[in-house]
């Protein structure tokens, strides 16, 4: 699986566990209010289905659900929002993306920068490592059959799989991701998660245990700022080092 960084594997499974117990309301709703700028119909607008698919299930509720969708769509005088992608590199020469849904840019930069410099990293300027990473749509299904879901994703038209346990990580193109998503779906899969990320064209092997504990203090510091609503990096851990530093 060259060229997906491990980061990508963890934030995805994490974000199965963050449903199940239910992650920051507000991030979702952030993530939806940016959606509904391209319209307030989850019909047709199938970023704004996808955030609100994800929202109901981490169980953020309706009424939470249709604000954000006002809010984002500029009904009722509600606050403009808009998503802010930052850029910078962790600790061992790590490229990071991090992406923002924020109605004040004059909060959520200095949180990012701050987290950047806590962790040992640093904050980069639009451009400096976005070249390093392209856009995929990304499905993950539980399976029982590994084998089996290997071929129905591929049948289905997926570019790449990636195998996690009780689980498969289904690479799309972007412009394929409903159409497989809706393809497992029909075959009797649960698709556990959909959505278009940035995957690395290239990974950084890190093995100083030390570098990896700070790496992931960073990546949670990033999760932990509401604004924040997605990270990407191209790192690549061994799996025992990364228990270790968990």
């Amino acid at each position: 699986m060259s060229g997906h960084s491990k980061w990508a594997s963890i934030k995805h499974q994490k974000a199965i566990k963050d449903s199940r117990r239910g992650a920051s309301f507000t991030k979702y709703a952030n993530l939806i209010s940016v959606a509904a700028r391209a319209g307030a119909d989850p019909a047709t607008n199938f970023k704004l289905r996808l955030a609100v698919d994800s929202a109901r299930k981490s169980g953020v509720p309706n009424v939470n659900i249709e604000r954000a969708i006002k809010r984002g769509s500029g009904q009722d005088g509600a606050t403009s929002f808009e998503e802010v992608t930052y850029e910078g590199y962790g600790p061992g020469g790590v490229a990071i993306l991090v992406e923002a849904a924020t109605d004040n840019r004059n909060r959520t930069g200095p949180d990012v920068r701050a987290a950047f410099s806590k962790h040992g990293g640093s904050l980069g300027t639009s451009g400096s490592v976005a070249y390093q990473f392209h856009q995929r749509g990304v499905v993950v299904i539980g399976v029982t059959d590994l084998e089996e879901a290997e071929l129905d994703a591929i049948e289905a038209g997926a570019e790449d799989v990636e195998e996690n346990g009780d689980s498969l990580t289904v690479y799309t193109k972007p412009t394929e991701l409903d159409a497989v998503r809706k393809a497992l779906g029909e075959k009797g899969y649960e698709v556990r998660s959909a959505e278009l990320s940035f995957e690395p064209t290239s990974t950084v092997a890190i093995s100083d245990p030390k570098t990896v504990q700070t790496l992931m203090r960073l990546m949670d510091a990033f999760d932990e700022l509401d604004d924040v609503t997605n990270t990407y990096a191209n790192f690549d851990i061994d799996p025992e080092l990364m228990e270790q530093a968990a």
